[in-house]
C-alpha cells in the first residue's frame, strides 16, 4: 500500500523581509488649480446655503455634513485629501462608491461613466461658509492646491439623498446608520440624536443600537412624515425599511413516506474543535444526544418556535453528517457540536426589532471567544448594497478580524429574484470580507451547478467575489434533496434544500481538516485550504465564486504523485516586504509544469467606508527567474500571477482598488525550465478610513502554493529532501483511514 503524502507545513520559515523598491512618480494633474475653482467654488455655496437652510438642532454643535467626491482618476489611498480637510477644518467620516462622468480624466478618450470614491465630510457650518475665500488664497502647486484639483464634484447631504425608501405606508419601523466623531468619548452625536429624535416624533430604541467603526446602527418608530424629518439630522447616513429575519423556512420539502437511516455508533473523530451552530434551537427529543456538547438559549424568557426547532436540528444535522442517503448509514462526525438558540418565539412574532435582538445575541456569543468555528444559516432579508455595509456584516466583520475563528454564512435563497435591479445578489451578513459565505450546488458530482435558489455575486469591492465557496444544498428539479434528520429520539429523515444547508455542510469540511491535522493549521490557513481546494468547472464566478469544495476531504489535505502542496502561516507588517520562496527540488523542474497559489488573510474593517472597508491589502507581484533582471532594476521581472479582472472593474484596478481583497486566489501553467528560484513579493498596504495611517497593527495571513510537475512523480519526497531542514508534513493527529 502506498504511503499517503500529507500536506507540507512550515513554509513561513521559506520567507523573509526585503527593501521595498521605490515607487512611482506623481500622476499628472487633470485639472489646473484655477480650473478647480472655476468648477468647485460655485458648488461650495450651494453646499453652505443647503446647510444653513437646515434647523438648527439638526446640526448640534453647528456640524454639518457634506459629500465630496473624487475624480476617478484619484481614488487610491495615496490621492485622499489629507492636507486639504485639515487646512479647513473638516473631517472625513465615512465613504462610499457612487458612478459619475467627469468632466476631464488622465486616462486617455472622452470621459465615461466611472466608479469613484464620495468622501462624507464634516465640519462647523462656518467652515463650509469659509471654502470660497479658502480656495482663493491657495498657492499653485501646494499640497492643498493638488488636492482641491482632485475633488471633481462637492454636494449637500440632504434628507431625501439619506433615505433608500419608506417602504410601505403602514411601516413605521425603521433601520438608522449615524455617522459618529471619531474619537467622540462623550456620546456627543448620540446624545443630540437621541433628543432630535424625540422632538420630530420618532421613538428611537437606543438599547438595541450597535457601534461598528465610525457608524451607530439603530432601529428607530415613526410616521413617514417624522422619518422625512429625522433624515435631516446631519449625521444620518442612511435610513431603509426594517428587514425581517430570513433563514426559518426552507425553500421547497417534498411529501412523502417516513424514510429511516442508521447513525454511526463512533464518538467524532476528535474532541478538540469547538463549534457552534448558532439558529433556531432543538426540539426536546432527537437523535443527537451523543455529539451535542451544549445546548443553551440565548433568551431563556423566550419560547421556542416550533418551526425554528425543525430548522435547527437540520442544520445541526447537516454540520454532523452532511447529507444522509436514504436507507443508508449517516458518516461519522468530526467532532462535537454546541446548538445555540439565538431565534425564539419572540423572533417569530412580527417583532419588527427582532432583527437587532438577534444580532446582539450573535455578538454575544463571538464576544465570549469560545469558538473555532461557527455557522450562521440566517440573517436579514436583505440582499447587499454597494452604497452601504449593514450592521449586521460590520459587527461579524469587527468580531473575525483576527483570524481566530472560521463562520461559515449562508448566502441567501433568493437567487431566483430580479437580478437586474440586485435582488438576487447575496443577503446580508454573507457579504462579510472575514467570514467564508457560502452558496448552494445542487449535486454532489462532477456534473454539479448552482442551485437556481442560490443567491449569486457579485460581491461589494473589496470582497468583489462572492459567494466564496460553494457546497451541496439540495435540488428540487432533480430530485436530489439534502437528507437531514427529523424529529424524534428514532433517526428518520426529512428533504431539505437550501442555502441554510450546504453552509453547515461547508463548516463539516473545516473542521474535519482541523480533526485530522490538529492544531498545526490556523483557521486562516483552513479558509485558504479550502478556497484552494475548491473547483468553479466552466461556471461564471458571479454564480459560484471559488467553486465548490471537494466531496471527498482527502483533495484538500493530501498531495497524490507529482503534486506538493505548502502552507505558509505567518504575520505580515504594514509597508513592509516580505519574500516568499517557492520550493522547488534540488536540480530544477522538468516539463510542464502548474503553480497554483491562496493568500488569505483577516483584515480590521472600516464600516463607515463602504469603499474603503478593509483596513488591510496585499500588492502580490510573482517573479518567476532570479536570473532575468533588467539592467539597473534591484529585483527580477514580475509575471502576473493574479487575474485582476476578478475582482476589480477597469477603473478600479487603475487604482489601488483590487489590492484590498482578503483572499487571491490564481494559477499558472509553464515550463518548470523557467524558473530560477521563484518568488511572490508580498507588500502589505495599510490605510484607516481610506487614506494613509501609520496607526496600523501586524495581519495574520495563510498561503498556500501547490507544484504540480507530472514528470516528477516523486515530487512530494524532492521537495522535503531539498528543504530537509525547514519543511515538514503536517501529519494526522488521529488514526486513519476514517470513513471521509
Amino acid at each position: 500500500m502506498s504511503q499517503t503524502n500529507f500536506l507540507i507545513g512550515r513554509g513561513e520559515l521559506l520567507t523573509h523581509e526585503i527593501k521595498g523598491p521605490r515607487r512611482g512618480m506623481d500622476k499628472a494633474e487633470v485639472y489646473t488649480l484655477q480650473q478647480a475653482k472655476n468648477r468647485l467654488i460655485p458648488q461650495f455655496a450651494e453646499v453652505a446655503a443647503s446647510l444653513d437652510s437646515l434647523p438648527d438642532k439638526a446640526c448640534p454643535g453647528e456640524l454639518g455634513v457634506a459629500r465630496f467626491a473624487l475624480n476617478p482618476s484619484y481614488i487610491a489611498r495615496s490621492f485622499f485629501p489629507v492636507a486639504m480637510l485639515r487646512s479647513v477644518g473638516l473631517e472625513s467620516v465615512g465613504s462610499r462608491a457612487v458612478k459619475l462622468t467627469p468632466d476631464a480624466w488622465s486616462k486617455k478618450g472622452e470621459p465615461r461613466e466611472s466608479t469613484t470614491t464620495e468622501l462624507f465630510v464634516v465640519g462647523q457650518r462656518q467652515a463650509f461658509r469659509q471654502l470660497k475665500d479658502w480656495a482663493d488664497r491657495l498657492e499653485d502647486g501646494s499640497n492643498e492646491a493638488k488636492d482641491l484639483s482632485h475633488i471633481e464634484r462637492v454636494s449637500a447631504f440632504e434628507a431625501k439623498d439619506r433615505i433608500v425608501s419608506l417602504g410601505k405606508t403602514k411601516d413605521r419601523f425603521f433601520e438608522v446608520g449615524i455617522h459618529l466623531l471619531p474619537n467622540d468619548n462623550n456620546q456627543f452625536v448620540q446624545r443630540a440624536f437621541a433628543k432630535y429624535a424625540a422632538e420630530v416624533g420618532v421613538t428611537a430604541h437606543v438599547d438595541l443600537a450597535f457601534i461598528a467603526g465610525n457608524l451607530w446602527f439603530l432601529p428607530v418608530e415613526g410616521k413617514h412624515e417624522s422619518i422625512k424629518r429625522l433624515a435631516e439630522f446631519s449625521f444620518v447616513r442612511v435610513v431603509r425599511p426594517m428587514p425581517k429575519l430570513r433563514g426559518m423556512r426552507p425553500v421547497q420539502r417534498s411529501v412523502g413516506v417516513t424514510v429511516t437511516c442508521s447513525l454511526p455508533t463512533d464518538q467524532p473523530l476528535s474532541s478538540e474543535p469547538k463549534v457552534a451552530i448558532l439558529d433556531g434551537g432543538l426540539p426536546k427529543r432527537h437523535s443527537i444526544e451523543q455529539w451535542l456538547g451544549t445546548y443553551r438559549v440565548l433568551d431563556d424568557s423566550a419560547a421556542d418556535d416550533p418551526g425554528g426547532l425543525e430548522h435547527g436540528l437540520a442544520v445541526t444535522s447537516a454540520f454532523l453528517f452532511g447529507p444522509i442517503a436514504p436507507n443508508g448509514t449517516a458518516a461519522r462526525p468530526y467532532s462535537y457540536v454546541d446548538h445555540l438558540r439565538v431565534l425564539d418565539r419572540e423572533t417569530d412574532s412580527e417583532d419588527p426589532l427582532e432583527l437587532y435582538r438577534t444580532l446582539g445575541f450573535v455578538e454575544e456569543v463571538l464576544l465570549s471567544r469560545q469558538y473555532q468555528f461557527i455557522n450562521l444559516s440566517l440573517g436579514p432579508d436583505l440582499p447587499i448594497d454597494d452604497t452601504d455595509v449593514h450592521a449586521w456584516t460590520s459587527v461579524i466583520d469587527d468580531l473575525l478580524s483576527d483570524g481566530d475563528t472560521l463562520m461559515t454564512v449562508a448566502v441567501g435563497n433568493n437567487g431566483e429574484m430580479d437580478r437586474t435591479v440586485g435582488n438576487a445578489r447575496v443577503q446580508v451578513p454573507s457579504d462579510c470580507v472575514n467570514a467564508l459565505s457560502v452558496g448552494a450546488a445542487n449535486d454532489v458530482d462532477a456534473a454539479w451547478g448552482r442551485a437556481s435558489y442560490s443567491a449569486i455575486g457579485p460581491g461589494r469591492s473589496p470582497g468583489v467575489v462572492k459567494p466564496d465557496l460553494m457546497a451541496f444544498g439540495g435540488d428540487a428539479g432533480s430530485s436530489k434533496y439534502f437528507h437531514v434528520l427529523a424529529e424524534g429520539t428514532k433517526p428518520t429523515l426529512v428533504p431539505q434544500l437550501g442555502t441554510s444547508f450546504a453552509s453547515p455542510y461547508l463548516l463539516r469540511n473545516a473542521v474535519g481538516v482541523r480533526a485530522i491535522l490538529g492544531a498545526d493549521l490556523s483557521p486562516l490557513a483552513i479558509k485558504a485550504l479550502l478556497v484552494h481546494g475548491a473547483d468553479s468547472g466552466a461556471h461564471d464566478k458571479i454564480e459560484v465564486g471559488w467553486g465548490k469544495v471537494p466531496e471527498d476531504l482527502m483533495d484538500v489535505i493530501t498531495c497524490p504523485a507529482g503534486v506538493a502542496r505548502v502552507v505558509y502561516q505567518g504575520e505580515l507588517k504594514p509597508g513592509k516586504y516580505l519574500r516568499a520562496a517557492l520550493p522547488l527540488p534540488a536540480n530544477g523542474l522538468q516539463g510542464n509544469i502548474r503553480l497554483k497559489a491562496t493568500f488569505c488573510y483577516a483584515s480590521p474593517t472600516d464600516p463607515q467606508d463602504a469603499i474603503a472597508y478593509t483596513r488591510a491589502g496585499l500588492e502580490v507581484v510573482f517573479r518567476p527567474s532570479d536570473k532575468k533582471v533588467k539592467e539597473g532594476k534591484a529585483n527580477a521581472e514580475t509575471k502576473g500571477f493574479f487575474d485582476m479582472k476578478k475582482y476589480a472593474t477597469e477603473e478600479e484596478r487603475r487604482s489601488d482598488m483590487g489590492k484590498w481583497e482578503t483572499v487571491l486566489h490564481g494559477n499558472k501553467s509553464m515550463r518548470g525550465s523557467s524558473l530560477d528560484n521563484p518568488v511572490f513579493d508580498i507588500h502589505y498596504n495599510a490605510r484607516e478610513a481610506g487614506g494613509p495611517t501609520t496607526n496600523a497593527e501586524k495581519i495574520r495571513y495563510a498561503l498556500i502554493i501547490t507544484v504540480e510537475a507530472p514528470k516528477h512523480t516523486d515530487l512530494y519526497n524532492e521537495i522535503l529532501r531539498a528543504y530537509a531542514k525547514m519543511l515538514v508534513p503536517i501529519q494526522p493527529k488521529v488514526t486513519l483511514p476514517v470513513r471521509l
